[in-house]
């Protein structure tokens, strides 16, 4: 049994387009709000929450909507074209409201904007289990991952190109540009992905396996005994706390270098790119070494070395070009984390609750990323903008802390492909 990568690689289409905009909403949103509607910081950091409380509630809605949906298109191709179609027209609106101080126009555009997001995001993230044979999803969802990496590189690199150096550039073409790719992107998927008949095609060929695994699955639907299960809760913990950290930094980060180190229009975008960077080429000798020291330690020297990085942001008062060493530093760190965590949540569950396990993580991620953005830009407002890092750097230690007591989902993972070491929870 081998994977196809042609098709896997047009089914990472949506995804791309995803991680594309939310790279662009992370990094100039905050920024129109602030510079364009005079919002204080705790305002911004309640808007910038906004996606994920809608998140919480429509990523599940919408997912279990499009598993009941049966179309000429299939179940999950519907909610991405309509999903993307109403994405790039109301995204497409926001730079046109910001260039018309039009606030009101701006915040309905992004409600909708966000609603549109978050009815399509679950269904393409489940198009690739739909259409992979079980065995080779950790392959697929690898090349998935590198997409939605690719895409956010692709923003950062639109960014430092379309967006000019003003404290108020114009931001149409670059949201001309990210809308484009969206609307390529899902043109290409499905002129090549049919879903239907690829489904169709999966359940004669893979049928007598999902009996057994479904079978294997109800023999080990157990509960957890007490010391797992805190584990569990301390681990759940550490993810929420690194969280409510790394998210603050990379949401205020493009406000954070206007005012402290005077970098205006896309020019903070390099620091980004180094980060992401740093992070992709990491990802191989960090699969490596979680492989041979174990994942807990591992993510340990991540939230070390990322820690590192923030209180060394911290430090500098200006900008310098050494900035970019701690921005690598922080890729490296935060991919340590990210590659190891997610597999450890799931080590602890039995076959048959995987997705709900899975849930769990995505619940205490979101709870940080909603959290955060409020608490810290009540920080940046009310004290200073140099208390970002510092924000950081706090609840990077006390996510170290409760990480150290955890003592299960540390199996030692089976050797795996040069590929398969890209295959992180995004």
């Amino acid at each position: 049994m081998k994977l196809n990568y042609t098709r896997t690689f047009f089914m990472g289409l949506a995804f791309l387009s995803i991680c594309a905009f939310w790279q662009l909403y992370d990094n100039v949103i905050p920024l129109i709000l602030k510079n364009t509607f005079g919002l204080k910081e705790t305002v911004t950091g309640t808007v910038m929450a906004l996606d994920n409380v809608l998140a919480i509630f429509l990523l599940p809605i919408f997912g279990a909507l499009s598993d009941k949906t049966n179309t000429s298109l299939g179940k999950r191709t519907p909610f991405i074209i309509i999903g993307t179609l109403i994405s790039v027209i109301f995204m497409i609106i926001l730079p046109v409201a910001d260039k018309g101080n039009n606030f009101i126009l701006f915040v309905g555009a992004l409600f909708i904007l966000l609603i549109g997001m978050g009815s399509y995001r679950s269904p393409a993230v489940a198009l690739m289990p739909d259409l992979t044979p079980k065995p080779l999803r950790s392959k697929a969802n690898a090349i998935i991952n590198l997409m939605g990496a690719a895409g956010g590189i692709y923003t950062l690199i639109m960014i430092k190109l379309l967006v000019n150096n003003e404290v108020r550039p114009d931001y149409l073409p670059v949201y001309i540009s990210i809308g484009l790719l969206m609307v390529t992107a899902v043109i290409v998927l499905v002129l090549t992905i049919r879903e239907k008949k690829l489904l169709s095609e999966m359940a004669l060929s893979d049928s007598d396996n999902i009996e057994k695994i479904e079978e294997l699955d109800n023999d080990e639907n157990q509960d957890l005994n007490a010391d797992v299960k805190k584990s569990l809760i301390l681990l759940l913990l550490s993810i929420f706390l690194w969280f409510t950290a790394y998210n603050a930094v990379t949401t205020a980060f493009s406000r954070y270098a206007g005012e402290v180190w005077g970098l205006h229009g896309g020019s903070y975008a390099n620091n980004l790119l180094v980060a992401t960077g740093a992070a992709i080429i990491s990802y191989i000798p960090i699969g490596i070494i979680s492989s041979r020291i174990g994942r807990k330690k591992t993510i340990l020297t991540g939230i070390i070395l990322i820690t590192i990085s923030y209180i060394a942001g911290s430090l500098f008062t200006n900008y310098s070009p050494l900035i970019n060493i701690v921005f690598a530093l922080t890729g490296i760190g935060w991919a340590s984390i990210n590659v190891n965590s997610y597999p450890m949540v799931v080590e602890m569950s039995k076959g048959a609750d995987v997705g709900k396990y899975t849930g769990l993580y995505y619940t205490f991620s979101m709870a940080a990323q909603t959290v955060t953005p409020i608490l810290s830009g009540f920080f940046l407002e009310h004290i200073s903008y140099r208390t970002l890092f510092p924000y950081a750097v706090v609840f990077s230690v006390m996510s170290f802390s409760t990480m150290f007591f955890v003592k299960h989902g540390d199996v030692k993972p089976i050797k795996k492909t040069v590929l398969e070491n890209f295959d992180i929870d995004d």
